[in-house]
């Protein structure tokens, strides 16, 4: 069967066009974009001798793995063509298995979820800007000590037989040999391209209680690494308390969530509330690690909102004012339920029950806070929201902040600047 080897793309081609003739239009593409390899697998003696062939059909991984459980049926399609296309030249047996091509892949231990090198490389680079020290208030022996085991790690310097005693020499005894940014290019730690729970972990120990107990420090540089590593669906999320300080550690991003926060977020930046913003972060960081704080402070955030949009148009609010009562003056100062909308307009009555309902659904997320949010009491039998309903009050949160600012930009925004 050495004729097929050389002339295969003539028959295969006449197979995958009977494939798609017959309509089989999945067999064809499969065997069009399969690499073929033809191999003899056996040898039968009965009635003279029968050499018995396997052709297989290598695919991408992951293409392979979209076929399923159909694999056996594209088999069996291509073959029967195959056979009808072959048996005219030939009385050998073959078989056709459709399997994954195996390749080098150099990249495969990066996966899809790992950080990359270029968003590493943002966050080294704010630290260096910022001249913030990764050690805080430690030795950087100390601080690395935390995190590894230096006894292993070689030493660069034949004087000292591991890494302690060679950082030692040079940052400690002669700390002007290196600069104090090493360690973020050193290749025995591998920031910037090792596994990225080594270098989630690095930065979780940069804002530890231990190593910068100065809380709104420690706060500032997590907001600033979570605005590089959210491109790539992380964040450093608060764990616990340490003497009333959040230790952090990395986390996955829940995908429903995320895109509310991000519109929070430039919701903040339009009126310029920096307030508005340390609520997000802590909203953020709470949705599925304290549900019921998520809740509370999704009310905080669309109560900062109205009072930051009312402030600009010059209307003096109370300090007990409640939601309800912000929201309301919002809207009556906002016009969000319009007194033109005609009557006779396609969909007017609709539009004002939206417009309404907007401002209703504060009052409801002001209550559900009240019944499972943070800030009350509880007793022993009450049992707490889940993350999805977090995720809930958070998004109708986002929803009012965003159409009420997008609101006031339009009508007034230059007028107050």
């Amino acid at each position: 069967m050495g004729y097929l080897s050389e002339n295969y793309e003539a028959y295969f081609a006449t197979a995958s066009e009977l494939l798609t003739v017959e309509g089989m239009i999945e067999a064809a593409d499969t065997l069009k974009s399969s690499v073929p390899k033809i191999e003899e697998t056996g040898y039968d003696n009965w009635n003279g001798g029968t050499t018995i062939w396997t052709i297989y059909l290598r695919m991408e991984p992951s293409a392979y793995a979209r076929l399923g459980a159909n694999r056996e049926a594209l088999e069996e399609q291509i073959y029967n063509r195959l056979k009808q296309v072959l048996e005219q030249y030939t009385e050998d047996w073959f078989s056709v298995k459709i399997v994954p091509e195996v390749k080098p892949r150099p990249e495969w231990r990066q996966g899809a979820n790992d950080i990359s090198r270029v968003v590493r490389q943002n966050i080294f680079d704010g630290l260096r800007i910022d001249g913030v020290v990764w050690s805080g208030r430690l030795e950087e022996v100390e601080f690395l000590e935390r995190l590894y085991d230096l006894t292993t790690l070689p030493s660069g310097d034949t004087r000292y037989s591991d890494a302690a005693g060679d950082i030692w020499q040079h940052r400690v005894n002669n700390p002007q040999d290196w600069d104090d940014d090493w360690i973020y290019g050193d290749a025995r730690f591998n920031l910037l391209q090792g596994p990225s729970d080594l270098f989630l972990r690095f930065l979780c120990e940069t804002v530890h209680p231990v190593v910068r107990p100065d809380r709104n420090e420690a706060l500032k540089l997590v907001q600033q690494f979570n605005d590089q590593l959210r491109q790539e669906g992380w964040h450093l999320v608060e764990q616990e308390k340490i003497a009333g300080r959040p230790r952090f550690v990395g986390r996955r991003i829940q995908n429903s969530s995320v895109r509310s926060v991000s519109r929070a977020r430039t919701v903040a930046d339009a009126l310029n509330a920096g307030w508005m913003q340390k609520e997000i972060e802590r909203l953020e960081n709470a949705v599925d690690r304290d549900p019921a704080l998520a809740i509370g402070t999704a009310k905080e955030l669309v109560e900062t909102c109205c009072k930051s949009i009312l402030s600009k148009r010059g209307v003096s609010v109370a300090r007990n004012d409640d939601l309800p009562k912000l929201t309301k003056a919002l809207a009556k100062e906002l016009k969000l339920v319009p007194e033109g909308i005609s009557d006779e307009a396609k969909g007017a009555t609709t539009i004002r029950l939206i417009l309404q309902n907007l401002s209703v659904m504060t009052q409801h997320l002001a209550e559900l806070r009240g019944l499972y949010g943070s800030g009350h009491g509880r007793d022993g039998k009450h049992r707490g929201l889940e993350p999805r309903h977090a995720r809930l009050a958070v998004g109708a949160a986002v929803a009012f902040i965003d159409f009420v600012t997008e609101t006031y930009h339009q009508r007034y925004a230059t007028k107050d600047e």
